[in-house]
């Protein structure tokens, strides 16, 4: 029996529904999803195993152009993701106005296989969807043009079989027990991170990133700690809030996630802590595991 196994890059603008996408095509949710633009910042991967093949899919986070080292650090992941790739999937919202330029400068580079996937067709006519298609048929020269809406599942199955088509005949990358290359430390922390950009607004979310400084697992329960840290002294009192009432809430909705996501009872501790200006510091980026 021959094998297939390749690698997958989701790639798009922020908040086109790449990570719902991924999370929707492997089954699980690995990727945190919010309202907001940006919320991926590194590339995660999702693995779909089966005794014939084994599909690795990148979640990457919205292509921008960076305006400092946090997105400089995000921008070479997608470019570590488009390196390597059997496929490209990308990914663009049916109500985006075409300004994809900065996407477009990237895949227009490679020689990569490429499936052009238009998403959020929910409300969209089917005037739209026809327009659309045929503006990235012509732009871009796919192999294939795909009408989808991840969110509610809608035609993901052409999508599977299309890309099983274009991977190379390979052994598993990965062992077939796998599910994605990132730790549970990793999970808890992105877990963390979705409450804050769910609970805060303006500037607060893209100033923090969330450090699990202990894990430790015992027999009824897991016991974590977590940093979360902000840029300001003032960042740091909203969000703690009056009488420490937001950290509480975020400390909440975070637990009970983790709980679902290890499947067993959490006591969970949160601590804020003030790093100046660390999305442009080399050292505190590369000590949270960004790429250079």
């Amino acid at each position: 029996m021959t094998h297939k196994a390749g690698f997958v890059s989701i790639i798009g603008k922020p908040n086109v529904g790449k990570s719902t996408l991924m999370n929707a095509l492997i089954g699980e949710k690995l990727s945190i999803i919010t309202p907001k633009a940006q919320t991926t910042r590194h590339r995660i991967l999702g693995i779909v195993n089966e005794e014939d093949y084994q599909i690795v899919f990148s979640d990457t986070p919205g292509i921008i152009k960076p305006r400092y080292g946090l997105q400089d650090s995000m921008m070479s992941s997608v470019n570590g993701a488009l390196s390597d790739a059997d496929l490209i999937l990308f990914v663009t919202d049916i109500n985006e106005e075409h300004d994809e330029n900065d996407v477009l400068e990237k895949i227009e580079k490679t020689t990569i296989p490429l499936i052009v996937l238009i998403n959020k067709i929910d409300n969209a006519t089917q005037g739209q969807v026809e327009e659309k298609m045929a503006y990235w048929t012509e732009k871009l020269n796919p192999k294939h043009v795909f009408a989808i809406s991840a969110l509610h599942q809608y035609n993901l199955n052409g999508i599977m079989d299309t890309v099983l088509d274009f991977l190379p005949e390979h052994p598993a990358y990965y062992d077939k027990e796998d599910l994605t290359d990132r730790n549970q430390r990793f999970f808890v922390s992105e877990i963390i991170r979705e409450k804050i950009f769910n609970n805060y607004q303006k500037e607060i979310p893209y100033s923090t990133e969330v450090v699990v400084t202990a894990f430790k697992e015992e027999e009824k329960i897991t016991r974590i700690s977590a940093e979360i840290i902000v840029e300001r002294d003032s960042q740091k009192n909203i969000l703690i809030g009056k009488g420490g009432s937001m950290l509480k809430k975020v400390g909440m909705e975070a637990r009970k996630d983790i709980e679902k996501f290890l499947d067993q009872k959490v006591f969970l501790e949160t601590f804020v802590k003030v790093l100046p200006d660390w999305r442009s510091k080399k050292n505190y980026l590369k000590s949270f595991g960004y790429e250079n």
